[in-house]
């Protein structure tokens, strides 16, 4: 099969009509956990920093528990770490899109 014509599945955890988490969230959450910061997390996803905080602030909404702890830190530049809560929806979401990948021939 063609790469471009090749069977892929799509993820997405939803609650209501806007909050969601797909891939790119997913990516950022990885990237926040790499880095230690929104920001850098930010430009390596080339996102803007609003664009990235807009997002954990919507990730952590969308949970019971945040995803994302983080810390404003002023010139110095701030900290944020992914939680516990947070890397289990990584692992996760992780495992569902390989689980589908292998189901369906990737």
């Amino acid at each position: 099969m063609q790469p471009e014509r090749a069977l892929k599945a799509l993820i997405q955890l939803r609650k209501g009509a806007t909050s969601r988490v797909g891939p790119d969230r997913i990516r950022l959450l990885e990237l926040i956990a790499e880095h230690g910061s929104i920001s850098g997390a930010a430009r390596e996803a080339q996102l803007s920093y609003k664009g990235a905080w807009d997002a954990v602030q919507a990730l952590n909404n969308l949970f019971e528990r945040p995803l994302v702890a983080a810390q404003s830190g002023g010139k110095a530049g701030g900290t944020a770490e992914v939680t516990p809560v947070g890397r289990a929806v990584i692992l996760a979401y992780r495992k569902v899109e390989t689980d589908l990948a292998d189901v369906i021939g990737q």
